[in-house]
């Protein structure tokens, strides 16, 4: 049974242009499909700033921390452009973690700093506090839309085919070497045979592979951060992340941590963490739920100096949730599969690509953290929403 390409990636977000360009760069034959147009905005690997947050204590992220740390910096040489503007990272509201996370990333080789809330917000003006605060100097900003752009540029120059505006319909595994794909390119429906299939889909992935694999639950959420208007207070705004008690009476109702940063052009972009509402996303709905924007403006008023809560301008993404918020890096025969990764993803995405051309070429096995077949130990994403009423 002959196939046409040998390797086929079907999604072509950031980690799945991560993943064909780790293949292409080491000489393999590349097809990568991606269903929209380049740009698009349909998915979650658009906009012009993410979070390189390396605040984890876990090992398993700390060793793709370690990895995506020294890769966007080659990354960024070879395409010419800056994809990562450090500034910095700040934690602040979870203290005992925070300390894990010092001495994880300590030992990792990562500098890190835990400040006290005086010092801190003499350091960052645009920002209160009311814990301990650390602070990660090589943290910072990623141009998500450039990443993109230069990951499909290396991996075109690498000699890797990308095809834009092909929808896949089906995947049928044939053979342990030959997976059959139809897809539809808007003039007509056709088919090609890989010798392997790395499955990057996002959104779509479980509506996608259906029954093929068996995949832990994965819930697509349509968030809605906002970047509100900065003050004339001159700040230093490194990128934040803070975990609140919703049990506790702050002044101001709460859906979830917060994360933010400042986006040059845009203001500083703050949002709650996997509060959306659950989507599907053939129809999604592009609708803000105004409870959750008042509450960021009452979050700003209380806790961003530098902001002014009342300009502002919303934007729109998703996520695709595990009940764990852990990954899925797993591989089925021919078929490796990407997936699950919760809002937190992106800071890894050159690591991630790795690792599933890695997997594809049968060169690493599958972490237990991120099986497929994992029990769910916590299903941190559920209780989470249930905590603060979200169902």
């Amino acid at each position: 049974m002959g196939n046409d390409v040998e390797f086929l990636v079907i999604g072509g977000g950031a980690m799945g242009s991560a993943a064909a360009w780790s293949l292409a760069q080491s000489g393999h034959e590349v097809l990568l499909l991606e269903r929209f147009s380049p740009g698009h905005v349909q998915g979650a690997s658009h906009g012009a700033t993410r979070n390189f947050n390396p605040a984890y204590s876990e090992p398993e992220y700390v060793r793709l921390l370690k990895r995506s740390n020294v890769l966007w910096d080659e990354i960024s040489s070879l395409a010419g452009t800056e994809l990562l503007k450090r500034t910095g990272l700040v934690n602040h509201g979870i203290v005992a973690e925070q300390h894990a996370m010092h001495t994880a990333l300590s030992r990792a080789g990562f500098d890190s700093e835990l400040l006290g809330i005086s010092e801190a917000e003499d350091r960052f003006a645009g920002m209160k506090f009311e814990t301990e605060v650390l602070h990660v100097p090589a943290g910072g900003q990623i141009n998500a839309d450039l990443t993109v752009t230069s990951l499909q540029q290396l991996a075109s120059s690498s000699g890797a085919a990308i095809k834009h505006g092909q929808r896949v319909t089906s995947i049928s595994v044939l053979s342990e070497d030959c997976v059959e794909v139809s897809f539809h390119n808007g003039a007509s429906e056709q088919r090609i045979r890989a010798r392997h299939v790395i499955c990057t889909l996002g959104a779509w992935t479980q509506k996608l592979l259906g029954v093929a694999v068996h995949l832990p639950a994965i819930d697509v959420t349509e968030e809605h951060p906002v970047h509100f208007a900065a003050t004339d207070l001159p700040a230093a705004w490194p990128g934040f992340n803070h975990v609140l008690d919703p049990s506790r009476d702050i002044g101001s109702p709460v859906f979830g941590p917060i994360y933010g940063m400042h986006t040059p052009g845009e203001g500083i972009k703050v949002g709650w963490h996997g509060s959306g509402s659950v989507i599907d996303p053939d129809h999604r709905p592009h609708q803000v739920i105004d409870k959750q924007i008042r509450g960021l403006q009452q979050y700003a008023e209380r806790w961003l100096p530098g902001a002014d809560p009342s300009t502002f301008e919303s934007v729109s993404c998703t996520y695709a949730n595990t009940e764990d918020e852990h990954f899925i890096l797993d591989r089925f025969g021919p078929l490796t599969v990407g997936a699950g990764f919760s809002g937190h993803g992106f800071k890894f995405v050159p690591a991630i690509g790795e690792d599933l051309a890695a997997l594809a070429l049968g060169q690493r096995s599958t972490e237990a953290k991120f099986s497929a077949s994992r029990s769910i130990a916590k299903p941190v994403f559920l209780e989470r929403r249930q905590a603060v009423g979200l169902g």
